[in-house]
Parts: structure tokens; sequence; C-alpha cells
């Protein structure tokens, strides 16, 4: 099932659509998932409340109807994809008809969403067609070495977790890629509605943008954080 929030309450996110996924969508390869360590975010507090009655179809409509409240968000707003669950497909495989109807169905809106399947070649096209027709998919590394197989793995915005202590604000990486920590992580005053970083894909410049990093957060940012130390 898939439900869509109008006007999130979430004060990370601030005033923007949100939608929710079933936790069926969520890649078995993603050690955040608690079949594996665990860690994940969505897994505690009001939103895995809420994340649990999508999984189990009490709240949300098929896939169709959720597309048709997708054009209902007005046109060039900021709207986030899967708070909690993943892209449309069982387990670690994309289904790429799904992503590219959704795709569609944002045309004119800047939807963005973050995704931890595994960059098997039919995802990564998937991945990488959606970005290019407008659709702001990042792909979700668990560490910053892990960012950087990422960048060369695919032309797609990489984003990935870093421990709970984590205090550069900018830098480089091993492998010479540019990251800036999450702004909401920074200030309280920031929202990703007032942001819109992991909306875009490239800089002013047309440069590709920076990695993004979200320290380990969470009631089980512990666990969060061991996995992005590895």
């Amino acid at each position: 099932m898939f439900h869509i929030t109008a006007i999130s309450n979430n004060k990370k996110t601030g005033p923007i659509a949100v939608s929710t996924s079933g936790a069926q969508t969520c890649p078995t390869s993603c050690p955040f998932n608690n079949a594996n360590e665990g860690g994940c975010y969505a897994d505690s507090g009001p939103l895995a409340m809420h994340w649990r009655k999508v999984t189990s179809g009490e709240r949300g409509t098929a896939f169709d109807v959720f597309l048709q409240s997708v054009r209902k968000i007005q046109r060039n707003a900021l709207w986030r994809h899967n708070q909690a669950g993943d892209l449309a497909g069982m387990g670690d495989k994309i289904d790429a008809d799904a992503l590219e109807r959704l795709t569609a169905a944002n045309r004119g809106r800047k939807g963005f969403t973050y995704t931890h399947k595994p960059l098997t070649p039919s995802n990564v096209d998937a991945i990488e067609h959606a970005n290019a027709n407008g659709f702001t998919v990042n792909v979700s590394a668990n560490s910053l070495a892990h960012a950087d197989e990422y960048c060369a793995a695919t032309s797609a915005p990489v984003v990935a977790v870093v421990p709970e202590d984590w205090n550069k604000r900018a830098g480089k990486t091993a492998a010479g890629n540019r990251f800036v920590q999450c702004p909401a992580t920074v200030s309280d005053d920031v929202t990703c509605a007032s942001c819109g970083l992991c909306q875009k894909q490239r800089t002013a410049s047309g440069a590709r943008r920076p990695i993004v990093l979200f320290p380990a957060h969470g009631a089980s940012k512990r666990k969060a954080s061991a996995i992005a130390s590895a």
C-alpha cells in the first residue's frame, strides 16, 4: 500500500507533502532492515506506528490511486516520496514500470526520494531514467566509503549515513568526492521545505551535487552508527 500526507507535521521535512510505502518495498539487502542488523530510523515513534498501518493495508491506497494523489500536488511544489519504505518493487528489485509512471505523475513538480535498493544494472537503469526525467532518486549508501563506490557506479545523486557523532559539515571523501552534512541536522531552523538540497541533482555551475550526509538518528541510532562506522 501507498499513503500520501498532503501537509506533513514532521519538524524535519516541514509543511510539504510526504508519502509512505509499505515495508514490503524495503530491500532485504539493506543492513538497516530489522531482518539484518537493524537501525532504521523509521522503526520507532509515531512514524513507525503509521508505517505499520500502511504495511498492513489499514491505511493507504493501491499504487494507481496513489499516483492520482501525486498529480494533485501543486505544480512546482517540493514533495518527498517515502518518509518510510522504498521504491515500488518487492525486496531488492525496483519495479521499473512503476517508477516510470511515478516519474510521469511527478512531471512539473519537485519530487525527491531515497532508495536503499542495491545498484544492480536494471535498478541503475531505472534510477537514472527517473533522474533524467525530473524525479530525483538519491541512492543511499551505508557509509562514506560506500558512498564513494556509489559515485563510481551511477550518475544519480548520492546520500550516506555517518556515525551519530559526526561533526564535519563539508569536505571531501577519500576518493575526492565532495560532501556536505544535511543542513536540517545542523540547524533546527532548516527543514526540507526551506532547503530542498536533496531534490537537486546538480549545482548551479552544473557540477555533480555533493554527497549529502545524515548522522545516524532515531531510537536505533547506535546500531546505525555501528554500520556506518564499519
